[in-house]
């Protein structure tokens, strides 16, 4: 939506709000309702203000202690929330409403480094000196629920009524009968602005993929994660719910975000991974970064507790460090063709923050591009089987405990950036780990 548009709307009264927003640290967007004429009277040039506590709580908006960047001596004071009208666009998942988002900056007016969106500006920053952009698409699935929100809440999120019930990959039978949610939800993305190419069911039970189509990468983090809350809220709407969790089922397959990443020649507007048919050594060094770095930036792909159960032989969820050539069973799949050459990142979960996952894979790639790194070779065959090829960390804290201590990480983001999201992910951990679970009365009450 432009600001015409939008001023336009308000002035005929078709639209009365508009929703000022940011991405946490976990994706979710965080923000402010203004009545649509103040926004546009003030809020417009001038944006607005939030506590900087916002930058270190945890899932349940607790404060956490430890954080250098915001803490109680400090005073918790407020950031500045600037709007980016480059995402300026409908809400269409709801009435009479517009959404856009916000650069969090500092007092100073600079970017606050610890702010998602800033840290992906940062790796674009650094793309833009090379004279090159970055093109990028997520492929996100969730799972569907007749239930709603609060009444999953109030069942303990347990038993829950599944939209489908048999695996329904590509089943279009049993994807019509969620279309009066999977439908809506492609019409209002697509009246948002956001450009949807297809739905399809997945392998799970009620478990389903939107795509919507590749960007430039910022851009591309900005849809997902509207996307994602859009959907939400569209959910909320007709008494359903649908979770992107990574690994909602231990029985069931779990959600992945597979993200899609080539790089181009900002001048020529062509792609740089093929030279005259052929793969480049951009290519090569690029993914050679990719995956050397992954191991050691895997929060950043899964970021939650949860998200480690997904990562399981044979699950459609890879668990090796491997690239191949149309090969679901390795954590790097090359598919394409000349322009449409990229690579596909299968590693991340639905549960993954966009802005801190293209992050991870833009300081990757370009540092192997920088330092001419060499993938290993292609492989060949079952990924799951090979016992030779590295595996992804195993839990949140083996993957936290690598992220702190990587050299390599602390020269690709700097030592602040590393020590605030750190102290985020081992609080996570720390929280589960005081945690007493159904599994373990279920396991334990009475036998032990």
């Amino acid at each position: 939506m432009e600001l015409q548009e939008l001023q336009t709307c308000v002035e005929r009264d078709e639209i009365d709000t508009v929703v000022v927003a940011f991405a946490d640290h976990l994706g979710r967007l965080m923000g402010k309702r203004f009545d649509a004429e103040f926004f546009v009277a003030d809020a417009l040039d001038h944006g607005t203000h939030a506590c900087d506590y916002l930058l270190t709580v945890d899932m349940e908006m607790e404060v956490i202690e430890g954080y250098e960047y915001a803490n109680w001596e400090r005073g918790y004071g407020d950031f500045h929330l600037v709007p980016d009208l480059t995402t300026l666009c409908r809400a269409a998942w709801t009435d009479r409403t517009a959404l856009v988002l916000c650069d969090v900056l500092a007092g100073d007016e600079t970017p606050v480094p610890v702010s998602p969106r800033a840290m992906l500006r940062a790796q674009l920053e650094r793309l833009t000196e090379s004279g090159q952009r970055a093109f990028a698409a997520s492929e996100l699935e969730f799972y569907l629920y007749d239930d709603s929100y609060r009444s999953a809440h109030e069942a303990g999120h347990a038993n829950l009524r599944s939209a489908g019930w048999y695996s329904e990959d590509y089943h279009l039978l049993q994807g019509a009968r969620i279309e009066p949610y999977v439908g809506a939800a492609r019409r209002a993305l697509r009246q948002s602005g956001i450009p949807v190419e297809n739905s399809k069911g997945e392998t799970g039970v009620g478990q389903h993929e939107l795509n919507i189509r590749y960007a430039e990468v910022l851009t591309m983090a900005d849809r997902h994660a509207v996307m994602k809350h859009g959907m939400k809220e569209l959910a909320d709407t007709q008494g359903v719910s649908v979770t992107f969790m990574a690994k909602p089922h231990a029985d069931d397959a779990g959600n992945s975000c597979h993200i899609h990443l080539s790089l181009w020649d900002a001048d020529a507007n062509t792609n740089v991974f093929d030279v005259g048919g052929e793969r480049s050594d951009l290519f090569r060094w690029f993914l050679g970064g990719w995956m050397t770095h992954l191991q050691d930036f895997m929060v950043f792909y899964a970021p939650t507790v949860n998200s480690y159960k997904r990562f399981q032989d044979g699950s459609w969820a890879p668990t090796r460090i491997a690239w191949s050539d149309d090969n679901r069973t390795a954590g790097f799949r090359v598919v394409g063709t000349g322009p449409s050459l990229r690579i596909e990142c299968r590693i991340p979960g639905g549960d993954c923050n966009p802005y801190l996952a293209y992050t991870a894979a833009l300081a990757s790639g370009l540092d192997g591009i920088d330092q001419r790194i060499e993938p290993p070779p292609r492989f060949d065959g079952d990924a799951y089987s090979d016992a030779a090829l590295e595996r992804v960390p195993r839990t949140l804290r083996e993957a936290t405990d690598r992220f702190r201590d990587s050299a390599a990480i602390r020269r690709l983001l700097g030592d602040a950036v590393v020590d605030h999201y750190s102290h985020f992910f081992a609080t996570e951990a720390d929280a589960f780990d005081a945690a007493v679970t159904d599994w373990e009365r279920q396991r334990y009450f009475e036998r032990i």
